[in-house]
């Protein structure tokens, strides 16, 4: 059976108000199983956009379309949005929204396959988007549901054409761990597996009262841009963002004990002499070394596998 019609003018697609009135017309409720806290103040909505900078040359994912209304603000600034959503009703009633934009595309599956891998269909709609004209390029931007942001944002840095930019939304405690500096407790294999590849910056920290229904955290806008030069310095990224996970699995282990239980080829002797010759204690603590550290020890270990 169809959801109703909305009939509210489109400025009006995240107000509260609005929202209020068609999850009670479509007979449903928001699933905070799901992560479903809506942004509900338009400034930011704003603010979100202004950030992201969507031109007509950007394919924009969206993850988390929600009631569309983010969605229906990007399309007319983007070559290309592609947009998914989890839930059969809001996809449904998304879709009654946004049927008349032809640059839009909406799927309606998990955009997770599971947390190491992004959903096929998924990349294959941003692909035939990327190729279908010169000089496309992808963007993220989302209010992304918080039990998909961390894995999302690290799997599509392990792409080969990533996202130059991903202006998005989380629960503030996974933008303090993306902004990290060594040393302190949110810092982790989050913070350099980013911080090798881009710039990030938290832009705006939100309270819950800009979301309906309340989350019971804090938010973030959270901005990440691609830097080519950074990202090149890795030869093999899958190596690196393994390696990178496995020094934070025991954070109180000093580096040489991490070393030995996580490389089970190097010996004592050997982990001792590969961290010397980087001029790296061994009684030193993986969350001491900043990203160009670690990336120095993960080429010593890659190289004295091979």
């Amino acid at each position: 059976m169809p959801l109703p019609a909305p009939d509210r003018p489109s400025s009006d697609k995240q107000t509260l108000s609005f929202l209020l009135r068609r999850f009670r017309q479509a007979g449903i409720e928001p699933r905070t199983d799901l992560g479903q806290n809506f942004m509900i103040d338009m400034n930011l909505q704003r603010l979100l956009l202004e950030t992201a900078q969507i031109g007509p040359d950007d394919v924009v994912l969206e993850v988390g379309t929600g009631t569309g209304g983010l969605t229906m603000q990007m399309a007319p600034l983007a070559a290309a949005v592609v947009s998914v959503e989890v839930d059969r009703d809001l996809h449904q009633l998304a879709g009654e929204e946004l049927f008349h934009l032809p640059n839009v595309t909406l799927l309606h599956t998990d955009v997770l396959e599971r947390k190491s891998r992004i959903e096929p269909a998924v990349l294959e709609a941003v692909q035939r988007q990327l190729d279908s004209a010169p000089r496309r390029r992808l963007k993220l931007v989302a209010n992304l549901p918080y039990n998909v942001a961390t894995p999302l944002i690290s799997n599509l840095l392990s792409l080969d054409r990533p996202p130059c930019t991903m202006t998005v939304t989380v629960q503030k405690e996974v933008a303090d761990r993306i902004v990290a500096r060594p040393g302190v407790k949110d810092y982790g294999g989050l913070a350099i597996w980013i911080q090798c590849q881009c710039r990030a910056e938290i832009v705006r920290v939100l309270a819950p009262s800009v979301f309906w229904p309340r989350p019971k955290v804090s938010s973030a806008f959270v901005q990440i841009t691609l830097d080519e030069t950074l990202r090149r310095r890795i030869p093999d990224r899958a190596f690196f963002h393994e390696f990178v996970r496995s020094m934070f699995l025991h954070r109180r282990k000093v580096l040489r004990s991490v070393l030995q239980t996580a490389r089970k080829e190097l010996d004592r002797v050997q982990v001792e002499e590969l961290l010397a010759g980087l001029g790296l204690e061994p009684t030193v603590r993986a969350e001491r070394l900043g990203p160009d550290d670690m990336l120095r020890l993960c080429e010593a270990v890659r190289t004295a596998a091979i």
